[in-house]
């Protein structure tokens, strides 16, 4: 049962406003469907939007956020819990652990630092928790072929597509974890 979902994203908007409109919507998404939001704790760019619209929809957000972000004034103010933690690696492993799924939007690199440490980690059983991509606009497209030359090329071991669920709209994410949940 899907009670926490973390996402990850960037720190940035993007320039194309999809972006925004899907981390909006999945944010108002979440709120009603009653799921907490865990994220990365910043104010700026899509997770700062995300986290906005769960908190104006009355749902609940927990930050996390490393200690020097704190120090660079980037931590949102205005969410149910921050917790402030030593780096991005204790960041990262804190949001796993109170995740019970996550979902990645468009992002730089700590995004995609984010979703390969949780595909790696589901390839080695480290942990099974589902993993989601809304490819807003195509973001993902040319990253998820590659993924599947990997496949073709003989660099991963079992389905590819057992390892994520690729979804274009942020409601086909909440229909998928409401199917999954009854």
């Amino acid at each position: 049962m899907i009670r926490s979902l973390a996402i990850f994203c960037g720190s940035k908007s993007g320039n194309n406003e999809q972006y925004k409109k899907d981390a909006a919507e999945l944010g108002r998404l979440i709120a009603e469907h009653k799921i907490q939001l865990i994220y990365g704790g910043g104010k700026n760019g899509l997770m700062g939007i995300a986290a906005d619209s769960v908190m104006e929809n009355g749902g609940i957000v927990k930050g996390v956020i490393p200690q020097i972000l704190i120090e660079w004034e980037t931590q949102h103010e205005n969410i149910s819990d921050l917790l402030v933690v030593e780096d991005m690696h204790v960041r990262k492993r804190t949001m796993y652990e109170l995740c019970d799924a996550a979902i990645v939007l468009p992002g730089g690199f700590g995004t995609l630092d984010e979703l390969f440490e949780m595909l790696t980690w589901n390839q080695l059983s480290i942990h099974d928790k589902a993993i989601f991509i809304l490819n807003s606009a195509g973001f993902y497209d040319h990253l998820i072929q590659h993924l599947q030359k990997l496949t073709t090329e003989g660099f991963l071991y079992g389905d590819l597509m057992e390892q994520f669920v690729v979804l274009n709209k942020p409601a086909e994410i909440i229909s998928y974890f409401k199917d999954s949940v009854s």
